[in-house]
């Protein structure tokens, strides 16, 4: 029984009235450290260029950071009719999701806590023009 009207649309608080698109990969397997250091390098890289960088990066979180750039990049291209060339990353973020708890046995009859963490990979592209904006 909500209202529309109590919280923002994902897309108005993402872009705004600005031309672009999104993607969001929810319940990454991965830790959201591992994946910021590949979300860090590819920030306001063109679509294009990003793409290469993460298709030969060595680190095992770039496939899924891949995934969501080519995911956005193709929201932009059918939704909002855009060109792939002109489109930059405005905003690449990653959040935490859920952890899963195991337990591992320890000496004496104890446990100590495996964490096997989760991320959210968000992705923005717009077109290079409203980069001010």
């Amino acid at each position: 029984m909500s209202k529309n009207e109590s919280r923002p649309s994902r897309r108005a608080a993402l872009l705004g009235d600005r031309p672009g698109s999104y993607a969001i990969a929810r319940h990454v397997r991965m830790s959201p450290t591992k994946v910021r250091r590949v979300v860090d390098v590819v920030r306001g890289m063109d679509v294009n260029e990003a793409l290469a960088v993460l298709r030969f990066a060595p680190q095992a979180a770039s496939e899924p950071v891949y995934k969501v750039v080519a995911s956005a990049a193709a929201n932009a291209e059918n939704t909002e009719s855009l060109r792939l060339d002109d489109l930059f990353i405005s905003q690449a973020f990653v959040d935490e999701g859920v952890t899963l708890r195991r337990i591992r046995p320890r000496a004496k009859g104890s446990a100590s806590r495996i964490n096997k963490r989760g991320a959210h990979i968000t992705v923005v592209v717009e077109p290079k023009g409203t980069k001010g904006a």
